[in-house]
């Protein structure tokens, strides 16, 4: 039965296209996207977010919509009524007061809704706080179509694991969760899945269960991170290199290994706010998930003032001085600049009126200008000499790159990852 089904994937990102890439090499796939400019790229075998090779891209894609197996990209929606089951891979933001944007669903269910038909299954792998598929999107889904939910149509949740650079733990090397809304449609699912995750799948008791098991994996990552920054700001002020407590505490076989830094990107650093959000719903207030998030979103405006105390204290005139920030996506060796936490140190350091200016080989240099009026300017920044260069995202082309000869005699040096040698740096986190 699965070998003959059709896949709609709705939204063609760092989550969607990678998926659609795996199953295209079994099934037949409509990948949809409404940006037409991403559907034009991907049909030429070009992809932005450099998760998939040209090579691989071009081994699925196919520009007719009849073949048996393969991936047709497309921005027109009626193209996908021909699917028996569709996966759901937008993003879910928030909004400026932290709260879940869930607008993204709700199109992208309403959509659906219009092409929805008797028996399709509708699968949502967007990380969500429990509750919103069959709560939030179901509804939808039903009042668009006219039909009854599971009982002419069903729905599941498989939450995504996607790492945004990482070419070790792709798609089908993470174990998938997956779920449905009865026990026949979980089946389906996990057997969908598990036809294309090499790594296995693991059944859920239910879709609320799978979507909190999601949420929570991101939570406690956001947490752990936070308790090293609060580690590292104070260590800071005992004048103890934090990286070195960690490696001397790290010796001990049970002891977790986390390093302070930024957080963002679109999952850790957006994450515990559904959560949050679900628990004040229901009258509980919660105390380390939004404790962390604090500490957290602080983060970058702390780096940024500790920098600028080392430049004070070397004597420089914050007016005239021009600073360099080395990376600006939200993690290292990837072009995502989404919910960049970089963008907290610009801002906080433009506050002192320093000049800065931002190098990044691998930012969406359009990307960056669109959502935060940056301007990466990679081959200019390496002509001038500068007061202070900071390193925020450990990009591996930083190992070879020649700093010194970028810094004046007194230039500050600040290494927010620990990543370049001593002998490099006169400063860290």
């Amino acid at each position: 039965m699965l070998r003959n089904s059709k896949i709609g994937i709705i939204g063609l990102g760092y989550v969607g296209l990678p998926l659609a890439v795996e199953f295209a090499k079994q099934y037949k796939v409509f990948g949809y996207d409404i940006n037409s400019r991403r559907i034009d790229q991907l049909k030429e075998g070009l992809d932005h977010t450099m998760e998939i090779s040209e090579k691989k891209l071009n081994a699925v894609i196919t520009l007719e919509c009849t073949t048996p197996k393969g991936l047709y990209c497309t921005s027109e929606i009626e193209k996908l009524r021909a699917c028996s089951i569709y996966i759901v891979t937008v993003p879910t933001p928030v909004d400026k007061n932290n709260r879940p944007d869930l607008s993204p669903l709700i199109n992208a269910s309403l959509l659906i809704g219009k092409i929805l038909k008797k028996g399709d299954i509708v699968i949502y792998e967007s990380t969500v706080y429990p509750g919103v598929t069959e709560d939030e999107c179901v509804p939808v889904l039903e009042k668009t179509s006219k039909l009854r939910y599971n009982i002419d149509f069903f729905a599941g949740y498989s939450p995504e694991r996607i790492n945004p650079g990482d070419k070790l733990h792709t798609v089908a090397n993470i174990r998938k969760i997956t779920s449905g809304s009865n026990a026949k449609t979980a089946e389906i699912v996990d057997a969908l899945y598990s036809s294309v995750i090499s790594a296995g799948t693991f059944k859920a008791d239910s879709i609320k269960v799978a979507e909190a098991a999601k949420v929570i994996e991101n939570a406690q990552r956001d947490i752990n991170i936070a308790f090293v920054n609060e580690l590292a700001m104070i260590f800071n002020k005992l004048g103890i290199d934090t990286h070195k407590v960690l490696e001397a505490a790290g010796t001990k076989w049970n002891f977790l290994n986390f390093r302070p830094g930024l957080v963002g990107g679109h999952c850790i650093g957006v994450d515990p706010y559904y959560l949050a959000q679900k628990a004040q719903e229901v009258g509980y207030h919660p105390e380390i998930i939004l404790a962390g998030r604090r500490i957290n979103d602080s983060m970058g405006a702390y780096v940024a003032d500790q920098f600028i105390k080392k430049m004070i204290c070397k004597g420089t005139s914050l007016t005239t001085a021009r600073v360099l920030v080395l990376g600006f996506t939200f993690k290292e060796n990837c072009p995502d600049v989404r919910n960049t936490r970089v963008i907290d140190i610009v801002r906080r350091l433009e506050e002192y009126k320093v000049k800065v200016h931002i190098h990044d080989p691998w930012a969406n240099a359009d990307q960056a200008k669109r959502a935060y009026g940056i301007l990466c300017e990679n081959g200019e920044s390496k002509k001038r000499k500068y007061d202070g260069v900071l390193l925020a995202v450990a990009h591996e082309e930083f190992k070879t790159m020649d700093i010194k000869a970028l810094c004046k005699p007194d230039a500050v040096m600040y290494d927010l990852k620990a990543f370049l040698p001593d002998s490099v740096v006169n400063a860290r986190l």
